[in-house]
């Protein structure tokens, strides 16, 4: 026989498993996924709020607004980071996909898409340096852009009269520079563009030099300079505006920035590179310093060919007896003397005869100047302007006259015809009370108001009664 137990049959069986049921609602906790989300991120930012993640850069992403998307990643895992516009703008490098760098920041969570991601703080490459990979990078890009040519560099003057150098004014370059520009050569002017040659506001400050030195005319070249230096010291020739400014300088640019093994992008744009800036102050002066030591090189000779010359002719003056040598010496004076004579008199005849010529010239521009005279030109002009208006004024008195005679005849004419003239010989106009001129007594009824006008006035009158008289036919008209 079957025993009976009360914890498996079906009814305690329901009431049972009800009340567990009931039991497990009322003790669990329901989260609402934005709390949920919230409360991990928060979690997440207090363990993870400053680290460094090592990755490559995958769907690299820059929006509008200036904030860069990308996804670090390595063999087995990836993470999502975002770098706000103000932290992308301190970036000394260009980021692209493939490259692999480490990231600082912290780690949170978008609630949007309920996705982890890092919010970086600041980015570096690994293996290269944020500044040289910068470097490396702009240098590419500006080289694909035609800036580095050949073709597009100009070549410098050979005799310049004022240099624009743009530079630090303290310092050791401005002063190496003017020392060996006086030194070889003296009349070169030197115009010095004071500027920061480090710093955030270096690169700006080149920039408005360049301009400022291209709108003028002051100069016929520039020269950049700056002594050496780290990659962070020399940070500023390799910014692209100053790249950018000195590719559209009109004027011939050198750049002389570093020593000797230092390199930046303003040496590839530059229309020449000097190695350092005592070789810039070298190479602007190299023209005219050449034409220095030619000019002493043949003053030199020269006096060497005199020294030469005098000795053999003491020599040959020495082997002579002494009244033969001053007879030569006598009859050399003579025909030194007699050429200044000739000489002299083909001088004065060659002025007088330009003198004649000047003079035939100056009456001629005279006569020219006479025949040209203004004050001439101006009394014919006063002659033909009296005449004209002498005959303009006959010819107005001339319309004047017919027309006054003309105007005579209509004003007859119109008096002849105006029916004011049959008032002058005791005719009058009778008007009715409407203004109407009244043809016919037939137009009147007694108690009418009527105006008469006569040729000297008018007055004022009201009918009594009307006397018809027979028409033409002998037929009354109506009363």
């Amino acid at each position: 026989m079957a025993r009976y137990d009360p914890f498996f049959s079906d009814a305690n069986s329901s009431s049972q498993m009800g009340l567990r049921f009931g039991e497990t609602r009322s003790a669990r906790r329901v989260w609402p996924v934005h709390e949920l989300v919230e409360q991990a991120r928060e979690l997440v930012e207090q363990e993870f709020g400053d680290i460094w993640v090592e990755g490559e850069i995958s769907n690299y992403r820059p929006a509008p607004s200036g904030h860069v998307y990308f996804t670090l990643k390595d063999t087995d895992a990836q993470l999502p980071i975002v770098l706000f516009r103000r932290q992308a703008m301190l970036l000394r490098f260009r980021p692209e996909d493939g490259l692999h760098v480490l990231v600082r920041g912290r780690v949170s969570v978008y609630a949007q898409r309920g996705q982890m991601q890092l919010v970086a703080e600041t980015m570096e490459p690994v293996g290269a340096g944020s500044l040289q990979l910068a470097f490396e990078q702009l240098k590419e890009r500006l080289k694909k852009e035609g800036l580095f040519d050949d073709e597009r560099k100009r070549p410098l003057p050979m005799y310049p009269r004022t240099v624009g150098i743009v530079t630090s004014p303290t310092g050791a370059v401005i002063r190496d520079f003017l020392n060996i520009a006086g030194r070889r050569h003296s009349g070169l002017n030197v115009l010095l563009y004071p500027v920061s040659v480090q710093g955030e506001q270096a690169p700006a400050e080149i920039e408005a030099a360049l301009i400022d030195l291209n709108a003028g005319a002051l100069v016929d070249l520039i020269v950049l300079a700056r002594g050496g230096g780290s990659l962070e010291d020399l940070a500023a020739f390799n910014s692209e505006r100053v790249a950018r400014a000195i590719a559209g300088s009109r004027l011939p640019v050198v750049s002389a920035i570093g020593h000797e093994t230092d390199f930046t992008i303003a040496d590839f744009v530059a229309d020449l590179r000097a190695p350092t800036p005592s070789a810039a102050a070298e190479i602007v002066t190299e023209a005219q310093h050449k034409i220095a030591e030619h000019l002493a090189e043949q003053e030199h000779r020269l006096d060497r060919a005199a020294r030469f010359q005098f000795l053999q002719a003491r020599q040959r003056l020495t082997r002579l007896p002494i009244g033969r040598a001053e007879a030569s010496f006598t009859a050399l004076l003579y025909r030194l003397g007699q050429r200044l004579d000739d000489a002299s008199q083909r001088l004065d005849e060659s002025l007088a005869t330009q003198l004649r010529l000047l003079q035939s010239h100056i009456a001629k521009l005279a006569a020219s100047v006479l025949q040209h005279d203004p004050r001439r030109n101006l009394a014919q002009a006063r002659a033909r302007l009296a005449e004209l208006r002498s005959r303009l004024d006959r010819s107005l008195e001339r319309k004047h006259q017919i027309s006054t005679a003309k105007f005579g005849a209509l004003d007859a004419h119109l008096q002849a015809l105006s029916p004011l003239a049959v008032l002058d010989r005791g005719y009058a106009l009778v008007l009715a009370a409407d203004g109407a001129l009244v043809h016919s007594s037939a137009q009147l009824a007694a108690g009418d108001q009527l105006t008469t006008r006569l040729a000297d006035g008018s007055f004022s009158s009201r009918v009594e009664f009307t006397t018809p008289t027979p028409n033409k036919r002998g037929k009354k008209t109506r009363s």
